[in-house]
């Protein structure tokens, strides 16, 4: 099991079987997930986009164009804008 230790700073280097396996490399950033029962996992925050290719994807679905998508942002945030003004 790889190892690291802890600076007086608090920093510690990633060993390389692990940055390896997380396809880390430098500038990338990680999370840390604490865990209830005590134990912390680290995950890359980064993604290549290519991994993106296709999640959004629905059979018979045509893409939105920039007009329409700027049309739906408008109207959640006048709706958004509404709400908040009947709370006052």
């Amino acid at each position: 099991m790889p190892t690291a230790t802890v600076t007086s700073k608090g920093q510690i280097t990633l060993p390389k079987q692990v940055r390896a396996h997380l396809r880390l490399k430098a500038g990338d950033r990680v999370d840390f997930l604490i865990e209830n029962d005590g134990r912390v996992l680290l995950q890359p925050v980064t993604i290549d986009v290519s991994e993106l290719s296709g999640i959004l994807y629905r059979k018979g679905m045509r893409a939105a164009t920039v007009d329409e998508m700027h049309e739906a942002i408008g109207r959640h945030v006048a709706e958004a804008f509404r709400r908040s003004t009947r709370r006052r």
